[in-house]
C-alpha cells in the first residue's frame, strides 16, 4: 500500500495541504487513510467526555461507537511504526500522513515564506515540494504552488496509485 507523508516546519500549511489531498483523492474515487504523527504523549480524546473518563480510570482499550464511525484508543508498550499503522488502516488505496519524516518512503515538504525559505529535508529525500517561495529549485524534485492540490494529487496518482487499480475496483475512468 502506498504511503505519502506531508512534512515541514510548524504552521507551514502541512495540515491544509493534507486536507486538500484527502478531499481531492477521495473525489477521484480513492479510499484514503490519514495518520497524524504526534511526537509527544497527548490526550487524543476530549477531556471530560465519557470515553476520556474510561481511559483516565485505567481502561486498557476504550472504544467509541457511532452509527457512521468508531474510534479505538489502545494503550501500547511502544510507538507503532508507520508500516504497522498503514497495515492497520485496512482496505484503503493509500495512506497519507502528517509527519513520519524519518520513516516515510515518500515525503512532500511544505515550505512557506512566513516560516522559512529553506527546506528542512535534503532534496534526495523529497518526492515533491509545495511552496510559495519564488524560484525555489531542488533539481529533480517537482515543485508545486501551495494551492496546487490537483497538481500534487496528479503526481501521487501517477506515481503511486495507477489507473488500473481503480478499473479493477470497478470505479472506471475519471
Amino acid at each position: 500500500m502506498p504511503v505519502v507523508s506531508v512534512v515541514g516546519r510548524g504552521d507551514s500549511g502541512r495540515t491544509t495541504l493534507l486536507e486538500g489531498l484527502i478531499a481531492e483523492l477521495t473525489a477521484r474515487g480513492y479510499r484514503v487513510a490519514a495518520v497524524k504523527h504526534h511526537a509527544h504523549e497527548t490526550d487524543i480524546d476530549t477531556p471530560g467526555k465519557d470515553s476520556w473518563r474510561h481511559w483516565s480510570a485505567g481502561a486498557y482499550v476504550t472504544m467509541v461507537s457511532a452509527p457512521d464511525r468508531y474510534a479505538v484508543f489502545r494503550r501500547v508498550e511502544r510507538e507503532r511504526t508507520l508500516v504497522e499503522l498503514a497495515e492497520e488502516a485496512g482496505d484503503v488505496d493509500i495512506v497519507l500522513t502528517e509527519g513520519f519524516r524519518a520513516t516515510s518512503p515518500r515525503l512532500i515538504e511544505v515550505v512557506r515564506t512566513e516560516r522559512s525559505t529553506v527546506p528542512i529535508c535534503d532534496p534526495e529525500e523529497l518526492f515533491a515540494l509545495a511552496t510559495d517561495v519564488e524560484g525555489l529549485d531542488l533539481g529533480r524534485v517537482p515543485v508545486f504552488a501551495l494551492d496546487d492540490i490537483a497538481g500534487v494529487a496528479d503526481l501521487i496518482e501517477d506515481a503511486c496509485l495507477g489507473h488500473a487499480d481503480r478499473i479493477a475496483r470497478g470505479d472506471g475512468e475519471r
